[in-house]
């Protein structure tokens, strides 16, 4: 890639106030980000390293293991951007991009469960295990009415440990899941597409959110974000259109 353009100062003191673009990266979320903590890899951290180059500063990167973790450092400022699903509840505190990725959420159930599809599974008497904070926590929480949403660890670990009737997870590992555990199966069709975005503080300058808007946009646009997606052996859908 060609040498970044310039950037504004506003821009610079909004997104790297302490000279350096400080990134959140979820290594519990496989479609996005692999390795360790001292290696991580995937789109997101490609992400964030290009992010930093067209800022024109170093990037420091912090690497957690569940969303909610995620979303707490950039709401509280600890970082300057971070990479989350865009959820209302979430949107009160930080300012999204339009998505860059596309994944599922997607339920799995004992082989000889009476669920179907998924609708089968808002019921009275269905418990529904989910990664705590988490977006398909978040979105089960806000729509289910009558099923009951059990929060652990994983989604697979509280389903295991407490024998629920269904496991909620995004569609790459949980589909791993069940072909490693028989008498299992994935309901089809997925309950919701889960749009995961670029995240930086709401009280950030709107100059600089639009400035960050605008490279995601771009990057999306010009297939580096596709071209990550296959560098990291992931095949997670990435969206045609720029809208928020």
């Amino acid at each position: 890639m060609g040498a970044p353009a310039q950037v504004s100062p506003e821009v610079l003191a909004a997104l790297a106030p302490q000279g350096e673009l400080r990134a959140v990266v979820n290594l519990g979320n496989p479609v996005l980000a692999q390795g360790t903590p001292d290696a991580p890899s995937g789109v997101t951290v490609d992400l964030a390293r290009e992010l930093a180059r067209r800022l024109g500063v170093p990037v420091r990167l912090e690497c957690v293991d569940a969303a909610r973790l995620s979303f707490a450092a950039v709401a509280e400022g600890r970082v300057d951007v971070g990479f989350l699903a865009v959820e209302p509840e979430r949107a009160a505190l930080v300012a999204f991009t339009a998505p860059y990725v596309l994944i599922e959420g997607v339920f799995a159930v004992p082989e000889g469960s009476p669920v179907r599809t998924a609708d089968d599974v808002d019921r009275p008497g269905v418990r529904v295990g989910v990664k705590q904070g988490s977006a398909y926590d978040l979105y089960l929480t806000r729509t289910l009415q009558h099923a009951e949403v059990v929060r652990g660890a994983d989604g697979t670990t509280v389903f295991e440990a407490d024998g629920l009737e269904v496991a909620a997870g995004i569609r790459q590992p949980l589909t791993r899941y069940v072909a490693e555990h028989r008498g299992l199966r994935v309901v089809e069709p997925r309950f919701t597409e889960i749009r995961q975005a670029v995240a930086t503080g709401r009280d950030r300058d709107p100059v600089a959110v639009a400035w960050l808007r605008d490279a995601v946009a771009d990057l999306v646009a010009d297939g580096f974000v596709a071209a990550s997606l296959v560098r990291s052996g992931q095949d997670a859908t990435v969206p045609t259109g720029t809208s928020a």
